[in-house]
């Protein structure tokens, strides 16, 4: 899953079993430049650039800083992966900016770490606690480069309003779930909302189905592919495309998906106009603000098997932070990074964002909407969100195309997934 929002950015990269991819100087969009909040106390004023999901943990842990003052802005993925994506080339990026783990897109953690555009972190003390199955999501060539306070996972936000009204349960098999969406599409409402215009979100039914219908069948994949003895079109992504299809072929989609954004989905579901939207749990704080009450939602596994024994679920390290490499700020910026990691501190962003904490302890409040998917996690059938063994940061935007090419009926599976692969084994310069 990797990455990106256009109200809020997903995490790109994968949180395994603990629970848990221009040529020329641009100047940045209003969006990113315009400045936000600031935390008093001594020392310089550092540049802080992030996405919208970051906006809550930042604001708040800012503030409770006391060492730096802050200027603050947030921006859509889009917006962050070309423009600030020029500046950290140009040596006039922001002092602390939004990464992505792994190695999904233009902004993540790989990606920009062999550019040698970020500060190696490998000296802060919170990062001998990464978990060792998460240290490809944190770390090039042994060094950590990313900060993240922990793993959300991708499943069903639902109304339960309104699958209290239809007489339905979140189902635990891939044909009760066609059930469920059958019965609520009879009660006369939207199953399932999908904003597919905002390209970030035409991945995650991929992302959610694909756990089921690959790894849990062939945990080797990646490697596989990275071996070039596996392929996308001769794999469980086949059955995966074919299962998002058949929602819409059964019309439990909204109309022209392809037209309709992130925001429109999260209203659908929170005024009870649509039952469900397959999402990245980060985005439940977006979802409860848009709800009459937080108490309406919830969250359950999307089952992508018709055994409930083989299903798995993807969850992936949430979208953090980094330091330019070239900061004049440098020193400061990874002092606020290192109070970032202290547990206190992870728990508060993981707590504002719903995530499970990179690190648990006693003090660690896990949202309760998330408490399903933790057998999952605890029980090794949770893989990483599929963009983190991705070789280049070309494969997730074909990705997106290919997913709104197939819902417009202008490509096949078959089609979709040999362009899919020819990207994927795109040398690169």
């Amino acid at each position: 899953m990797t990455s990106s929002f256009d109200r809020a950015a997903l995490s790109r990269r994968g949180f395994l079993r603990l629970s848990g991819g221009a040529a020329a100087v641009v100047a940045l969009p209003a969006a990113l430049t315009a400045c936000g909040g600031s935390s008093g106390g001594s020392g310089g004023t550092l540049r802080l650039v992030g996405v919208a999901d970051q906006q809550k943990p930042v604001d708040l842990l800012t503030k409770a800083y006391t060492k730096a003052k802050f200027s603050t802005s947030f921006a859509p993925t889009d917006q962050v992966e070309t423009s600030l994506r020029t500046q950290l080339g140009a040596g006039n990026a922001p002092d602390v900016h939004v990464v992505y783990p792994g190695n999904g897109s233009a902004m993540s953690m790989a990606q920009i770490a062999q550019a040698g555009l970020l500060a190696d972190l490998s000296d802060q003390a919170w990062t001998k606690k990464i978990p060792a199955g998460l240290k490809p999501a944190f770390q090039k060539d042994g060094k950590t480069f990313l900060y993240s306070a922990g793993s959300s996972v991708i499943g069903a936000i639902y109304n339960k309003k309104v699958f209290q009204e239809a007489g339905v349960t979140p189902p635990k098999t891939w044909s009760e779930f066609l059930q469920v969406c059958d019965k609520i599409k009879k009660k006369g409402k939207i199953p399932i909302a999908l904003g597919a215009q905002t390209q970030w979100v035409t991945q995650l039914i991929t992302y959610a189905l694909v756990p089921s219908t690959v790894y849990a069948k062939n945990p080797q994949f990646d490697s596989q592919m990275k071996a070039g003895s596996a392929s996308f079109a001769n794999s469980g992504w086949v059955q995966a495309l074919d299962m998002y299809l058949e929602l819409q072929k059964r019309g439990f989609f909204n109309d022209n998906p392809n037209g309709t954004t992130f925001e429109q989905q999260t209203s659908m579901v929170a005024t009870g106009k649509a039952a469900m939207a397959i999402q990245v749990s980060a985005v439940l704080p977006d979802f409860r603000k848009a709800a009459p009450s937080a108490d309406d939602l919830s969250m359950f596994p999307v089952p992508g098997a018709d055994d409930a024994a083989q299903v798995w679920i993807p969850a992936g390290v949430v979208v953090g932070l980094g330091v330019s490499a070239r900061s004049k700020n440098r020193d400061a910026a990874k002092a606020f990074i290192e109070f970032l990691g202290q547990q206190e501190n992870i728990n508060r962003w993981a707590e504002a964002v719903a995530c499970v904490p990179l690190v648990r302890d006693s003090s660690s409040r896990i949202d309760p909407v998330l408490t399903p998917f933790l057998p999952y996690m605890d029980g090794n059938k949770a893989v990483p969100f599929m963009d983190q063994a991705w070789p280049n940061a070309e494969v997730q935007p074909a990705h997106f195309a290919m997913v709104q090419e197939l819902l417009a009926g202008k490509t096949t599976v078959a089609k979709g997934l040999a362009k899919l692969d020819e990207t994927y084994r795109k040398k690169q310069p």
